[in-house]
């Protein structure tokens, strides 16, 4: 049976990433958790390996999309090559939610998805934001694909070490899980989405988390405009 690697990008998660890499673990299947600590400046690291995790480090912060490059490449070096693991990517705020990622194996597992990605229920912090990013990237996903994504930012996905070949070098920033999506509907693989009980931090509406969702914007348009190309 093929195993499932889990891969956290993380920085500064020392609060939560603990209980995270626990939860995760718990998922059936799973047999290898990879938390790649992005240039974090508190001890997320160290919280993360006493949890159970391999953890490897970057010096400095490189993005998610190198994060996620990173968790894949020391799962690979992990593996037997003639039966590579799932690739589970999961964001390290997730707490014990994260157990509920297993949704995401099967459909992968059985053959019936070559990516899931989970749609999350409403999130119980306040505050939020106002959908444009979201609404940008389900728009481009559409005209680009005509798959129309329920949730185009969720960065919890499981697929296939193929797929996840056939979608590198990933986009940048905060446009690699649009282009995720675009690239391997492009490519001819099966993409489904699926119902997760996970619940996460939410960006707050004050001027921090303003520019968090500026940049969001502009990286999500920048992956639609070179896949445009």
């Amino acid at each position: 049976m093929t195993g499932v690697a889990v891969v956290i990008p993380a920085k500064d998660e020392q609060a939560r990433v603990a209980t995270t890499v626990r939860a995760a673990a718990s998922i059936p299947g799973v047999d290898l958790v990879i938390v790649v600590d992005d240039g974090s400046a508190d001890r997320t690291a160290q919280v993360a390996q006493a949890a159970g995790a391999h953890v490897v480090t970057h010096p400095r912060n490189r993005g998610k999309a190198a994060a996620m490059e990173t968790g894949a490449a020391a799962v690979a070096a992990a593996d037997d090559p003639r039966a590579p693991r799932l690739l589970l990517f999961l964001d390290a705020d997730l707490e014990g939610s994260a157990a509920a990622a297993g949704a995401l194996v099967p459909p992968v597992l059985g053959g019936e998805a070559d990516m899931a990605i989970a749609i999350l229920p409403p999130q119980e912090t306040a505050g939020g934001g106002h959908g444009f990013v979201v609404r940008a990237a389900r728009a481009g996903i559409a005209r680009a694909t005509g798959f129309h994504a329920t949730q185009p930012l969720s960065g919890q996905r499981c697929l296939t070490r193929p797929a996840f070949e056939a979608a590198r070098p990933l986009a940048s920033g905060f446009g690699v899980e649009t282009a995720l999506t675009i690239d391997l509907l492009k490519a001819g693989l099966r993409v489904r989405e699926v119902e997760c009980d996970l619940h996460h931090r939410v960006t707050g509406k004050d001027w921090r988390g303003q520019v968090h969702r500026l940049k969001q914007y502009l990286h999500v348009q920048r992956a639609l405009r070179r896949r445009k190309r």
